[in-house]
């Protein structure tokens, strides 16, 4: 969680730096759609579909103590990433032009940013292959307990953006900020090298397709791919639908997004990236009483601390917005309509948390099929609310369309998993879940009302009044939950204190 709490920082700092230089402009929406391309391609051919599926095979052999099969696999399928991944870039890159001018409808008459989306797209185009190298390599390092180096990968990447956005724009433009995250894929993939020399990683490129393992990461792999081919298809409707919207929109759904994430990728991410080799592991030993155990327990303390990070979001998403992208080229008015879109994507904050943790559990199974239509189901759930939604509450819509399919997705894969899994006792959860909220609510609105307060008395024109207000508002909001908690004697919070006394200690 450290690691992901560094990364999830940089990222905001990284926020910070973008907006700072780009603000809202049409050319910052040019690199936002022409990321969105390279993005598509890692996460549909590698992507999330690496790990969900080459875990549990990988920690199978290890469990076994299989070793040189392990490195046999892993060996032909870093290979068979590379074969695939490279040419399909190639491709990309020279019909970028064309790919952009489909994503973008609402940009015809404006061939000038069309063209631009087009060769920041081919600069980009170069993270893909890097990127699913690099997810293999961290795969590894995950199903054998170690974090450290896979959580600075993507810190690293981040640091080269924000260099990129600092250091480069000046005299590149946008062009700067599509290098540093070409140059970021590379050291994502680089700073853990180390760690694969360290367990003596025996590498040998192969092209293997007949080793059991490798066939068996593949049929795992088609319905995940299948499944972030949905998710993916979904970012991109929304680019197009954005892109019909007012100028603007589509940052705004960005930045908004982006501090979305941030407390999804402090919480539900780490915890759920942290436990699945573990899942992987009860599951191919048949520990079935374990595995429950672990998910209801992991999925309790992310519930515990997604809601109230939900509510903040929603109560303080304009004095956070002001405080940490207001500055340069990001205007008030880009402050609330920011806003505006972070307090619907909020909405849907549990229910993502949810899937994160409850996807894992199914990948453990083997089963990578239901997770594949339950997204595709949400998918088409987001499509049909976006399209109506967005008459009514322009690109607020499509923040809100996002929300609630994120909550269909997390409760329809916790029904299913209640069926699959024999004993799993779901309804136990919603005593807790439903005091969470009850706490989260009482949270919000202490910060809602400290911070209106100190709207009125202070100065909020400069940062220094803008940060007293936030960090007031929040730390107030917290004391309440972690007051009221402790008075309830939760287990989470137990939970939660016991890990920093440990780590504490081990300091």
């Amino acid at each position: 969680m450290a690691g992901f709490v560094g990364s999830r920082m940089l990222g905001l700092v990284r926020t910070m730096a973008i907006s700072s230089q780009f603000g809202t402009s049409r050319e910052y929406e040019a690199y936002l759609a022409a990321i969105r391309v390279s993005d598509t391609l890692f996460q549909v051919l590698a992507g999330g579909a690496v790990a969900s599926a080459f875990i549990p095979v990988f920690a199978g052999y290890l469990a076994r103590k299989e070793m040189d099969e392990a490195w046999r696999m892993a060996s032909s399928l870093i290979t068979i990433a590379a074969v695939v991944m490279i040419p399909v870039s190639l491709v990309l890159m020279i019909f970028a032009p064309q790919v952009m001018a489909i994503i973008t409808p609402g940009w015809r008459g404006d061939e000038a940013n069309q063209q631009l989306a087009a060769n920041l797209a081919r600069i980009l185009l170069f993270s893909p292959v890097l990127f699913a190298v690099s997810t293999f390599v961290a795969s590894i390092l995950n199903s054998f307990n170690r974090f450290l180096l896979a959580s600075l990968a993507p810190m690293m990447y981040n640091l080269s953006i924000i260099a990129g956005a600092l250091l480069l724009s000046e005299r590149f433009g946008v062009y700067g900020l599509a290098i540093g995250a070409a140059v970021g894929a590379l050291l994502h993939l680089l700073v853990q090298i180390p760690g694969l020399i360290q367990l003596k990683m025996s590498f040998r490129p192969a092209l293997d397709l007949a080793h059991e393992g490798v066939r068996e990461v593949g049929r795992l792999m088609v319905p995940r791919t299948l499944g972030l081919g949905v998710v993916q298809i979904n970012f991109l409707v929304n680019v197009v639908l954005a892109s019909r919207l007012q100028e603007g929109s589509l940052a705004y759904l960005d930045y908004a997004w982006m501090l979305t994430m941030l407390p999804l990728g402090v919480f539900a991410m780490a915890i759920s990236t942290a436990v699945f080799p573990t899942l992987a592991e009860q599951s191919a030993l048949d520990q079935m009483d374990a595995l429950r155990r672990t998910l209801l327990t992991s999925l309790r303390l992310i519930l515990y601390l997604t809601l109230p990070a939900s509510v903040g979001l929603i109560v303080l998403g304009e004095p956070i917005v002001r405080l940490l992208l207001q500055h340069g080229g990001f205007s008030p008015a880009a402050t609330s309509a920011t806003a505006y879109a972070l307090g619907f994507f909020a909405l849907g904050l549990a229910g993502q948390a949810a899937v994160e943790i409850v996807d894992r559990v199914f990948y453990a199974l083997h089963d990578t099929r239901t997770p594949v239509a339950v997204a595709f189901g949400a998918f088409l759930v987001n499509v049909v609310l976006s399209l109506v939604l967005m008459n009514f509450l322009s690109f607020g819509g499509l923040a809100l369309a996002n929300a609630v399919a994120g909550l269909v997705e997390g409760g329809a894969l916790l029904l299913l998993l209640g069926r699959r899994l024999e004993g799993l006792r779901l309804a136990a959860l919603g005593f807790p879940v439903a005091v969470f909220g009850l706490l989260a609510l009482a949270q919000g609105a202490v910060a809602a009302a400290v911070a209106s307060y100190l709207s009125a008395i202070l100065d909020l024109g400069g940062i220094p009044g803008q940060l007293a207000q936030v960090a007031l508002s929040v730390g107030a909001g917290a004391l309440v939950y972690g007051g009221l908690s402790f008075a309830m004697k939760s287990q989470e919070l137990m939970m939660v204190l016991g890990v920093l006394r440990r780590r504490m200690r081990r300091a």
